[in-house]
């Protein structure tokens, strides 16, 4: 029992501590009301800036600040830095039942927004990236362009189900809340990593706390699935089709990525194949990938996630200076 405490206190003391040092960096929590009984809870610029806004899309496991930490920290000084916790993760609140990708892209959309953003750069991770593709199909005005990591354009029946066969499970409910406790969180750890060390069990715990508390599917139909309505450059069986899309797409990938492959970051299957290589769409879009790291690439490789990110975010806004 009173291990258990000092566990406790300990993650506690992480995150106060996590918090003091971003609050050094210029950023704090701010919730904001999106309807009654709707709260998302924002880590924001303390002070008002013109620089460009950097929105960073948390994945399924961990809530906004405990994904991106070090990616804020480190963009805080040349960005404004915004890092919503989605609804039902961290902070952020509902009385609804509604937990679908639109309802979080709405909700994350309307809290921007209400914050004074006009225009941003949309950097997600995983789950994350299912949000920020929803968002710029529905508010193009909102998004500049996005920097997609370790996730497919929308995560269809077809691809799931070749993605748990390999990885031996029947459900993502299965991969996302195991049966087995802290034992089946630390494979979800070590598949969701390249060579992340075994971590303390209170650790695990904390993980599989925050998990279980969303539950919904993350999985659509393939009948769902359509080409979202935004522009971009795509092929359908042979015949390429150029649309003129000025959000542009850059993709990170984790290069030993177990859960989504390095293929998924070219393209997509079910009749229709998604292409993010220079040769078709040129200047608006690119494709990395990151060496001994897997799907958590920016937590097991942040310095070198946060250069790539130092790289592709200037290029986005030739006519401005961030610093």
């Amino acid at each position: 029992m009173g291990a258990q405490i000092a566990a406790e206190d300990f993650c506690s003391d992480i995150q106060v501590f996590s918090a003091w040092v971003l609050k050094l960096a210029g950023i704090s929590p701010k919730k904001i009301e999106i309807e009654p009984g709707t709260v998302v809870n924002f880590w924001v610029p303390t002070q008002t800036t013109t620089k460009p806004a950097v929105v960073f899309l948390h994945g399924f496991a961990f809530d906004g600040i405990l994904t991106w930490q070090f990616q804020a920290l480190a963009l805080a000084n040349r960005y404004s830095v915004y890092v919503p916790d989605f609804v039902f993760f961290g902070d952020s609140i509902t009385d609804k039942s509604e937990r679908s990708v639109e309802f979080q892209a709405e909700c994350i959309a309307k809290g921007l927004k209400k914050l004074g953003v006009e225009k941003c750069t949309l950097v997600s991770f995983s789950y994350g990236g299912a949000v920020g593709f929803k968002m710029a199909e529905i508010y193009p005005e909102l998004v500049h362009s996005l920097v997609v990591t370790c996730f497919p354009m929308a995560l269809t029946d077809s691809i799931s189900n070749a993605r748990l066969h390999r990885l031996g499970f029947n459900s993502w409910q299965d991969y996302f809340l195991p049966d087995s406790g802290l034992r089946g969180v630390e494979t979800l750890v070590q598949l969701a990593s390249h060579s992340f060390p075994k971590l303390p069990n209170f650790i695990y715990k904390e993980i599989l706390e925050g998990i279980c508390k969303y539950r919904k599917a993350l999985v659509i139909s393939d009948e769902e699935f359509t080409v979202p309505s935004y522009h971009q450059c795509w092929v359908v069986r042979s015949e390429l089709i150029y649309r003129n899309w000025w959000q542009r797409i850059h993709v990170l990938w984790g290069k030993n990525d177990k859960i989504f492959e390095v293929k998924n970051a070219r393209y997509l299957q079910r009749g229709m194949r998604v292409v993010i290589v220079d040769r078709q769409i040129g200047e608006k879009a690119s494709v990395e990938y990151i060496d001994k790291s897997g799907h958590i690439v920016q937590l097991e490789r942040p310095f070198k996630y946060n250069s790539c990110l130092n790289k592709i975010l200037p290029s986005l806004y030739p006519t401005s200076d961030p610093s």
